[in-house]
């Protein structure tokens, strides 16, 4: 049987395969180990293989002696605010995010309601690896479920923007939520700004019609559908929702690097602060915090690290490229629902369509490959690339970053197979993509 996929953050994999109830049992009980006493919130991204796995987790937490809050169908995002929300121990989401259907996975969250921090993580795989089981509880926990899980996510995010101007507006609003867990808060949120909301793939039933990650070749029959029911905005969401890519009103795939940017521009506008990204994110949001003067950091890759950073450096907004918006001021997760918010806040606050938002942003083009190489020449292949790019500054954050006064090149090792991603911004694509091949060229 093949492993499922494993971070230190959760794991993934083809059910029936690489993930199965044992897994998910085994995992779970190590996870229960590392977390204080207390319930844990358990949420399903919609994918038909969530109740089987809620099942397995169920029957693992109740043998552990711990509550079991069953919360159904939800984004993400949503489950850590429950755990916030219901004062528990630790949460739980099954979703494997933008793999196709026949993925599922788990998430971890911690007490605070973040995705749990490495070295908690880490210690969670470690005794899952040498299957470390946890002592016999003499009492078992109860199992309830959740009956309202939306309210309390749904005002912390209305708390973010101006309602009323927004309302104004009276925005058509097209929802892709393609048959994940988006449309459980998306419509609600819609409906309370005021806004005119069509909706893609609305029940959740993992059943997606196009393959998942918000991508502009996944989207090509969204682009259209934009324009033809005459959106102001389309909003497209990854099944757990956690990550947002954005089309403008002429069906103009925009994507997830935008996002972020155009969200950090409008919250510096009026709440100055600290900005944080991972070192894979788009030079577009460090331009905007340059504009504004305010600091700006970088993460290495990985939602746990950006909230690390956040954290450290008092953030007002962080997140990553792929559309996943991070304020601390609604939780420490990558929320589609803010960026949602904040965008129709924007256009609303500046009387501007979210075209011409996107085009007040410095352009650049962003290319992605990858290598075969092996973990032992990675080092040595580093000292390489920093001697053959003169005139490039070099960091060491996460793997190997080069960056000159308009571009940047990202050489890093994958955690989880035997080759290097090579991301490269340029002001054009194929300057972007001359990097990517230049460096691939080096590595191979």
């Amino acid at each position: 049987m093949s492993e499922p996929i494993i971070s230190v953050s959760g794991l993934r994999g083809i059910v029936g395969e690489s993930l199965t109830p044992e897994i998910a049992i085994r995992y779970v009980d190590a996870f229960a180990q590392e977390l204080a006493p207390g319930p844990i919130v358990v949420t399903r991204d919609g994918r038909h293989t969530g109740p089987m796995l809620a099942t397995a987790i169920e029957s693992a937490l109740l043998s552990a002696g711990r509550d079991y809050l069953d919360a159904g169908i939800a984004a993400t995002p949503t489950t850590g605010v429950l755990v916030r929300h219901f004062q528990g121990a630790g949460g739980i989401q099954i979703s494997a995010s933008h793999n196709p259907r026949e993925y599922n996975g788990l998430k971890l969250f911690d007490a605070t309601g973040r995705v749990i921090p490495a070295a908690a993580g880490q210690r969670v795989l470690d005794r899952y690896q040498t299957k470390q089981s946890s002592r016999a509880c003499n009492s078992r926990g109860e199992s309830r479920t959740i009956e309202d899980t939306i309210s309390a996510h749904l005002q912390l995010v209305l708390m973010t923007c101006e309602i009323e101007r927004i309302r104004a507006c009276k925005f058509r609003v097209l929802v892709d939520a393609n048959h994940g867990s988006g449309s459980v808060l998306a419509v609600p949120l819609m409906e309370s700004l005021g806004c005119d909301v069509r909706v893609l793939g609305g029940m959740p039933d993992g059943q997606f019609a196009h393959p998942p990650e918000p991508t502009s070749e996944n989207l090509a029959s969204v682009l259209d559908e934009v324009r033809l029911q005459g959106a102001a905005i389309g909003f497209c969401q990854d099944p757990d929702a956690d990550r947002l890519a954005v089309i403008d009103e002429t069906g103009r795939y925009l994507g997830e690097e935008y996002t972020l940017a155009m969200v950090v521009d409008h919250v510096l506008r009026k709440t100055p602060g600290p900005i944080v990204t991972n070192c894979s994110t788009s030079r577009m949001t460090q331009d905007l915090t340059e504009k504004y003067r305010v600091p700006f950091f970088r993460s290495r890759v990985g939602e746990a690290n950006v909230v690390d950073r956040m954290l450290s450096e008092n953030a007002v907004l962080g997140g990553e490229g792929n559309g996943g918006v991070i304020d601390p001021r609604v939780g420490l997760v990558r929320d589609s629902f803010v960026g949602m918010a904040l965008l129709l806040d924007a256009m609303a606050a500046r009387k501007m369509p979210i075209s011409a938002l996107a085009d007040e942003l410095t352009q650049y083009a962003i290319h992605k490959s990858k290598v075969t190489l092996p973990a032992e020449r990675v080092s040595e292949s580093f000292t390489n690339l920093e001697e053959h790019f003169t005139g490039a500054k070099g960091d060491r954050l996460d793997g190997l970053r080069l960056d000159w006064p308009d571009k940047w090149l990202l050489v890093r090792a994958s955690n989880t197979e035997p080759i290097v991603r090579i991301f490269a911004e340029a002001p054009t694509a194929s300057e972007a993509e001359r990097l990517c091949d230049e460096a691939a060229a080096m590595l191979g």
